[in-house]
Order: C-alpha cells, then structure tokens, then sequence
C-alpha cells in the first residue's frame, strides 16, 4: 500500500505549476470577492493592477538579489533596511538646489543625476560588501551577520535622515519612479540576473 501511495505523489505536478495554481486560484477568490463586496472585477480594473505591479516591482528588484543568496544557501535579512538606508541617502543627494541637505548644506545647486545613482549603488555595494566580509571571513553565520546589518542600516537612515522625510527632490531625478519605470528597471535587472545565473 505504501509503494502505491508513493507511486503516486512521485507522478504529481512539477512544484512550479502547484505553485502557479495556487496563485490562480488566489485571484479567482479575489474575483469573487470582488464582485461579491465591491460589484466590480478586481483583476481587469487597470489602475489598480497597475498600483499592484508598481509595488511589485520594487520588491522584485530585491528579490532578485536575495534569489542568488539563497540559491548558495544563505540568507539575507538585511535586504529591506538596506535598501531604505541607501534610498534616503540616494536621494539627499537628488535634492534641488533649494533644499536642505543633511550634513551636505554646503553642496551648491542641483547635482546631476548620475551622482546620486553612483552613490545609492556604491552604499549598496558597501553594506553587501560588508555582509559578505562577516561572512566568508570570519565564519559568523549569514542569520547573525545580516541581522546585524538589518538593524545598523535602520539606524543609520534615521541617523542621517534625523528622522525627517527627504523631499524636494530635483525633477531629472523623478524619471526613475515616474509612470512603469520601475517595471521596466525590474524587468532590466532579471534578464540580467538571468543571463548571469544561467552562463
């Protein structure tokens, strides 16, 4: 009887396509639940699947990076507060002229773009840098280490932010968020990852 049942499952479906049922069967209900509460569809209303995949995209682009992470059979839980720490960071310095700058005041006019992309890049790299280091070097365990870095990053940003939004950012710099740039820069950065992890 045992060998049957495992004859069974062992012809069962491939885990991507249970996974793939799983999330059509998540948006059925919520069809359903749509047209029971709200009287209307709630996969063809175009501005709101368009605010889904924006906010998807952003978590996309992390999830790329962790991907590789955990594919060598680590983990990352500094991802979130990392990238909150460089994204403040990032954009001080795409500020207009007119704004206040933390602990840059002294910086004249408006930076051009690509400085505030080197910078958000090259804090990224620093804090994956240092992960890394932890990690390979002195053998601490991926769990400790980003869970270290989770919690300096999100003392950082509230360090330098000195708990303030930043705003008045320069307009050249508002491109990168504007209208399915985010999708298109998701979409850039997995067929890179692709290609990568695949040659």
């Amino acid at each position: 009887m045992s060998e049957k049942k495992l004859k069974l499952t062992g012809k069962g479906l491939p885990k991507e396509v249970s996974i793939l049922l799983i999330l059509a069967g998540i948006c059925l209900l919520f069809e359903i639940l749509g047209w029971i509460f709200k009287g209307q569809s709630f996969l063809m209303n175009f501005n709101r699947l368009k605010l889904m995949i924006l906010q998807m995209a952003v978590i996309g682009i992390i999830a790329i990076g962790v991907t590789q992470i955990i594919i060598t059979g680590g983990i990352d839980l500094s991802s979130g507060s990392v990238v909150a720490f460089v994204a403040v960071v990032a954009a001080s310095f795409g500020q207009a002229a007119n704004a206040t700058r933390p602990y840059f005041e002294n910086l004249d006019g408006t930076l051009p773009v690509i400085v505030p992309l080197i910078v958000g890049i090259g804090l990224g790299g620093l804090c994956g840098f240092t992960n890394g280091f932890l990690i390979a070097k002195t053998h601490i365990p991926p769990f400790i280490a980003t869970l270290g870095m989770m919690v300096s990053a999100r003392g950082f940003a509230q360090l330098y932010t000195q708990g303030k939004p930043v705003s008045m950012l320069n307009d050249s710099y508002l491109f990168l968020g504007a209208g399915m740039m985010p999708v298109f820069i998701y979409l850039a950065m997995a067929l890179l990852a692709h290609v990568l992890l695949t040659q």
